[in-house]
C-alpha cells in the first residue's frame, strides 16, 4: 500500500492519496484544493483515484472534491451524518470565500465500522469521531489514521 501526504488548498489541509500497489486504485482523502496538483502526483505514482473521501464536510476539507470527481469520475464519500449539510448555503458560501468551484453533494455514504476499499489492499475503516462535526470520521488502517 501506498501512502502520499499533501499540504494543499488555502487553508493548508493535508490531503491523502492511499494507493494500492498492486492495481494502482487510490482512494483521495480530503482534497481540499489544488486538485490538478493531486491528479498529477497520482498518475506520477501510477495510481487511479477511485473513490474520494471527506473526513468531514466543510469546505475546507472539500472544495476539490467537484474538479477531483470531474477529472476522474470518482464518486464522493461522506458520513451519513455530514452528508445532507456538504452542499449546504454555508458550505457553498465558505466555498466560495476559498475560491472553489460549487460543491457537490455525497455520492454513497458510510457510517462507523463501515471499510472503504480500493484495489486489494487499501481497507480504510471508518471510525466516526464526532465533534468537529457530527459526521466527523477518522479512516483507519494498520499503521495509519487519517484525521481532518
Amino acid at each position: 500500500m501506498k501512502v502520499i501526504q499533501m499540504l494543499v488548498g488555502q487553508m493548508g489541509v493535508f490531503a491523502y492519496l492511499v494507493g494500492c500497489e498492486a492495481t494502482g486504485e487510490a482512494v483521495a482523502i480530503d482534497p481540499a484544493g489544488d486538485e490538478e496538483q493531486i491528479v498529477a502526483r497520482a498518475q506520477a505514482e501510477g495510481l487511479k483515484i477511485v473513490k474520494i473521501v471527506n473526513t468531514h464536510t466543510h469546505a475546507d476539507h472539500t472544495c476539490g472534491n467537484t474538479k477531483i470527481k470531474e477529472l476522474t469520475g470518482a464518486p464522493i464519500i461522506a458520513h451519513e451524518a455530514d452528508a445532507p449539510h456538504m452542499d449546504n448555503a454555508h458550505n457553498q458560501s465558505f466555498a466560495q470565500m476559498l475560491g472553489c468551484s460549487r460543491l457537490l453533494p455525497a455520492d454513497e455514504t458510510v457510517k462507523d465500522g463501515d471499510v472503504i476499499t480500493a484495489g486489494q489492499e487499501v481497507k480504510l475503516q471508518v471510525l466516526h469521531t464526532p465533534g468537529h462535526s457530527p459526521g466527523c470520521i477518522c479512516l483507519y488502517t494498520p499503521g495509519h489514521v487519517f484525521t481532518g
